[in-house]
């Protein structure tokens, strides 16, 4: 259990947690502050809501992929396509150098297995989309999904259209080697080609974001490492860097169904109540809190805000 749960779990001296009485806004530092306000000064705020990218297909072992492909076979002379064209698994055999650095970083952080890539399907995280659409007005919406959740589209210009982007993926917070932190998106298009998918943090500080609030609904996102003064240095402070007012991400591994469950919570807070992010997130953790399944801190306690809390 981390000093931060505890925490939540012990309340204040009323026996009430911290969220019911205050909204929580954490700062990697003054400078930083300074740096985002600065970045603020002019800026008109986009014409767009929101832009969710969740559910990528990682390996070639997707039903997704293979029902795809299935499909393709069907449509023309079996025999003819495969003589014409490289096999599948032929196509796997000389993979984007991408592949080599994700797979480094995910041995670092434990989710490769004999030297090959382990990242499960994150299923949840297209409920977690559908949630956000489905509060979210009509034509201010933008649901990438499945193949399209890419790295081409994390990194696309569009992105600056929205004031909310919402990257609802594997996170790899590299503490061997930081500069492999990133996010990973499909590894495959929709073709069974592979791709880049992995969004390293040096990309991360290259963005041109000027979201008022990015949230990395993936595990550990909210950690970094510590230098003196700077406060708290990853996944976050690059989303500051690249334009970025807010980042809300989380400190743990968490329940995927209860992420889905508290994010439904605290867009609706945010587009049906009008509220802020930090009153959003508090009023999506109390709600949670009120309900006996998702009553723990674990379930919604590891979310927290960084950046301007105005």
């Amino acid at each position: 259990m981390s000093d931060y749960t505890r925490r939540a779990r012990a309340g204040n001296s009323n026996g009430h947690l911290f969220q019911v009485n205050h909204e929580i806004v954490n700062l990697p530092s003054a400078s930083v502050l300074a740096v985002l306000r600065q970045q603020e000064l002019g800026r008109k705020p986009a014409p767009k809501a929101v832009a969710v990218l969740a559910d990528p297909v990682f390996d070639r072992h997707d039903s997704r992929l293979s029902s795809r492909l299935a499909a393709v076979s069907l449509q023309g002379n079996s025999q003819t396509r495969s003589a014409r064209t490289p096999s599948f698994t032929d196509r796997l055999l000389d993979p984007p150098s991408s592949i080599g650095l994700l797979t480094r970083s995910a041995t670092d952080v434990g989710l490769s297995r004999n030297g090959a890539i382990s990242l499960p399907r994150l299923r949840f995280s297209r409920r977690e989309a559908d949630e956000i659409m489905a509060v979210t007005p009509q034509g201010e919406g933008k649901e990438a999904v499945d193949f399209e959740a890419s790295r081409d589209t994390a990194t696309s210009p569009e992105l600056s259209q929205y004031r909310i982007i919402h990257f609802a993926t594997h996170g790899l917070l590299d503490s061997v080697h930081p500069e492999l932190s990133g996010l990973v998106f499909s590894m495959v298009d929709k073709n069974g080609r592979p791709q880049n998918g992995f969004l390293e943090l040096q990309d991360i500080y290259n963005l041109n974001l000027p979201a008022e609030l990015v949230v990395l609904s993936a595990c550990e996102t909210g950690l970094g490492k510590e230098i003196s003064g700077e406060g708290l240095v990853g996944l976050t402070r690059g989303f500051m860097y690249a334009g970025a007012s807010r980042v809300m991400a989380r400190l743990w591994k968490v329940s995927d169904a209860g992420t889905a469950v508290l994010m439904a919570e605290f867009y609706r807070a945010m587009e049906k109540d009008s509220l802020p992010p930090a009153a959003a997130l508090r009023a999506a953790q109390i709600k949670m809190w009120q309900q006996k399944r998702w009553r723990d801190p674990y379930y919604w306690a590891a979310f927290q805000l960084q950046g301007e809390w105005k």
